[in-house]
């Protein structure tokens, strides 16, 4: 394990733990340097807090606190990272079956080892685990929750980042179970699937979607036509350049088939579809 730096007893020899700690997380590249980055945050932090507690014991001026604060904000963010990348690696071992869950007795089966050799508590894994989901389900919440302590002047602290990570959770199951209690209620109140004799009747009355594409096509046909001047307007409206290209014999083909529609249409609406019903 890497030699650690001595504690500084100062606001001054702060910056340089963090720095130290965030270079080691940077570095980690297996999962006992990742604890070691997070074991050295830590230090970091409890270094910021103690000096905090000793400005204020000793009516120091407030920049040295916020200073203090701020170191301690610091740490706990490198802190927090290296804890969700421990829940990563953690996860990854075991789904590698490198390592087996928490409580398991340590021994070794058919030449795997079976036992927490990271050293973790059940409920550092879980507070880890919780962190990285609520970071991924909110980006930056680790650190929203730091500034926000330090805009009010208060003290930033494990237990608001691990009560910030928590109702981010909660926040997301909460949604989660509204969204199954409502697609419960589609399902509950979603009609019995249609026989063939109801799909059969459906489509006699409503058609089927080629049917009602048509209907949809005649339908733009006379809205256009409708927004057309009056036929005498529109020939003039027709400029010299252009009335080479006006071929009226698919114009009267279009008009010839808007009559047989239209009469065709009035013996169906008199003596056929409705007829029937």
């Amino acid at each position: 394990m890497t030699e650690l730096a001595p504690i500084p007893h100062t606001i001054e020899g702060l910056p340089g733990l963090i720095d130290r700690a965030a270079s080691m997380l940077a570095g980690a590249k297996t999962a006992a340097e990742v604890l070691e980055a997070r074991e050295f945050a830590g230090l970091a932090y409890d270094a910021s807090k103690r000096a905090s507690r000793l400005h204020r014991a000793k009516s120091a001026h407030d920049v040295l606190i916020v200073a203090a604060h701020r170191a301690q904000a610091d740490a706990l963010e490198i802190e927090a990272a290296a804890k969700r990348r421990l829940a990563d690696e953690y996860d990854a071992a075991q789904a590698r079956g490198e390592l087996a869950g928490i409580g398991t007795n340590q021994h070794r089966e058919e030449g795997v080892a079976v036992s927490n050799t990271l050293g973790l508590r059940r409920d550092q894994i879980h507070e880890a685990r919780r962190l990285r989901d609520a970071e991924a389900a909110d980006p930056g919440i680790v650190r929203r929750t730091l500034d926000a302590k330090l805009a009010r002047g208060e003290e930033p602290t494990r237990s608001a980042v691990r009560r910030a990570a928590e109702d981010r959770l909660q926040r997301s199951l909460d949604r989660l179970q509204r969204i199954q209690e409502s697609v419960q209620r589609l399902e509950e109140n979603r009609p019995p699937p249609m026989t063939p004799q109801m799909r059969a009747r459906q489509i006699a009355v409503f058609g089927t979607q080629e049917d009602r594409a048509i209907c949809g096509r005649i339908e733009e046909i006379i809205e256009r036509i409708d927004e057309q001047p009056d036929p005498a307007e529109a020939v003039r409206r027709v400029p010299h350049a252009s009335r080479h290209a006006v071929d009226t014999a698919p114009i009267r083909r279009a008009a010839a088939w808007l009559t047989d529609f239209s009469t065709l249409y009035e013996q169906e609406v008199q003596n056929g579809t409705y007829a029937t019903e």
